[in-house]
């Protein structure tokens, strides 16, 4: 029987860090927030067991809870729309090199948008900026902003 125990064990050990590994690929809030907006929130005195556990509460909430309050809260609403009608401004996540039909676009501010019209544009930059916003059908277009280059994108995450 100590054989059936250290298995059980073993299994456990790989069982936690299994799901260790799936909650650590959901979002993240100190990947979510910029430096200042983590330490204003006073997250920056969590530990790392609190700051897991609020990702935990960040995924169930995204999953069963947000759909429903940006339906029905007023004050998000309001932020909706606002954004919808600004934009969204910031930067590719590192090395860029254009877009081929099915490109993936991983951004500074944690989005990540997938192209969702065909074209093929070859552009070579470190992290240029962006801006997303939405075109008069309410399809969403990410323009690259030193060459004035835009494609129609949908977001992923």
């Amino acid at each position: 029987m100590p054989w059936r125990r250290c298995a059980e064990f073993a299994f456990a050990i790989v069982l936690a860090s299994w799901c260790h590994a799936a909650w650590a690929e959901g979002p993240d809030v100190r990947k979510l927030l910029t430096p200042e907006q983590f330490h204003a929130a006073g997250l920056d005195k969590l530990t790392e067991q609190e700051i897991d556990a609020l990702n935990r509460w960040l995924v169930t909430y995204t999953a069963r809870d947000a759909p429903e309050v940006r339906r029905s809260d007023v004050v998000v609403q309001a932020e909706v729309k606002k954004v919808d009608a600004e934009g969204i401004k910031t930067r590719i996540d590192g090395e860029f090199h254009g877009w081929d039909g099915e490109t993936v676009f991983r951004l500074e501010n944690g989005q990540v948008w997938k192209q969702r019209l065909p074209g093929r544009w070859v552009y070579r930059a470190d992290s240029p900026e962006v801006e997303l916003h939405k075109n008069l059908m309410g399809f969403w277009v990410m323009k690259v902003i030193a060459e004035d280059h835009a494609i129609g994108v949908a977001r992923v995450k």
